[in-house]
């Protein structure tokens, strides 16, 4: 039986948070002095987890992503991926990484069976990073994508958010660093999921103020037809400045505009944080407790229930742009990319 809410939405892909911890403390994100970590025990186990993926899988997951806080923190995370990929009916199974630990883990990922990888980076400036991750890191984000690349896990994809009055100026170099070593650019609006600080749509740099930059920049984008439930819109790029020569024969940018052109009457995302709550919304107010009756003892089927009611209370769409609109009170640390 497939998971699908009450607007006839089939959900094929979950998002798993298998740790909240994370060594960086990205502005957007999280307070300079972190945040108060889940204790060890209400984290899920593997065994635990990889029930729960099981379980979604066998009602139509079909694609896992592995998120965090930082996932390469577990010190399971190999075995994690490998489980999955073991599953019947094995799902593709991505990871989104802060990237400093791919040097030392990428090749072990990649023979486990992780399929992709996304990258987060903003900026390309050492000072600018330090600023927005209060990490001097760069370099061991750089090398880490390089070995991504190395061990196949292709297309790597990079993933930046640019704040305004912060690294508004750094897309179009963004993208042309992008275009010259052969990764995937995605730009994503900031979204309202940090509740340690206030937001107003006035605060984020939108899709189309980031098209204009990269076309003052002498790129030329030309949008391509959506892809069902992918977030990222795709741009291919036709024109670059002078000086700049692709990798690829047919680059292309992906831009995921969750607030400005909210993509909600398609989504096909589910989540499951990494002490075993199930959401089935980014900004979902309230979620379903699958840990407790887990080590209770519930039954798959008792299991599978509790999802689908979850699932049965989905929104129609997150509201960011409606009266009333709510941050969640977990901070995405906590809930997962």
């Amino acid at each position: 039986m497939s998971l699908i809410d009450g607007y006839d939405r089939q959900h094929r892909d979950l998002r798993v948070s298998v740790t909240d911890k994370c060594s960086l403390r990205c502005a957007y994100c999280m307070p300079a002095e972190g945040l108060p970590w889940l204790p060890s025990q209400e984290i899920l186990s593997q065994d635990e987890l990889i029930r729960l993926v099981g379980l979604a899988v066998q009602s139509g997951i079909s694609s896992v992503r592995l998120t965090g806080g930082e996932p390469l923190l577990r010190t399971d995370i190999v075995e994690i991926v490998h489980a999955i990929k073991s599953l019947r009916d094995a799902p593709s199974v991505a990871m989104t990484t802060n990237g400093l630990r791919l040097t030392e883990l990428a090749q072990d990922l990649a023979t486990a069976g992780l399929d992709r990888v996304n990258v987060s980076l903003d900026t390309l400036q050492p000072d600018r990073f330090a600023q927005m991750t209060r990490r001097n890191q760069l370099p061991q984000t750089l090398a880490g994508i390089a070995a991504a690349q190395a061990a196949g896990l292709e297309p790597v994809k990079v993933n930046a958010v640019l704040l305004r009055d912060v690294n508004q100026a750094d897309a179009a170099d963004l993208l042309a660093w992008a275009l010259t070593v052969g990764v995937q650019l995605r730009f994503i609006e900031q979204m309202p999921l940090d509740p340690q600080h206030s937001w107003t749509a006035a605060d984020f740099v939108s899709v189309s103020e980031i098209l204009a930059q990269l076309t003052s920049a002498g790129f030329r984008l030309i949008a391509q037809p959506r892809r069902d439930a992918a977030p990222a819109s795709q741009w291919r790029i036709t024109e670059v400045p002078a000086g700049i020569t692709p990798v690829d024969s047919e680059p292309r940018l992906g831009v995921v505009a969750s607030v400005s052109d909210p993509f909600c009457g398609s989504c096909d995302r589910l989540r499951l944080t990494a002490d075993g709550q199930f959401r089935s919304c980014l900004f979902a107010r309230k979620e379903t407790d699958l840990r407790t009756p887990l080590r209770a003892g519930a039954s798959d089927a008792e299991l599978l229930a509790l999802m689908r009611l979850d699932l049965a209370a989905k929104a129609r769409g997150h509201g960011i742009d409606e009266p009333g609109f709510t941050q969640p009170d977990r901070p995405m640390s906590a809930i997962g990319g």
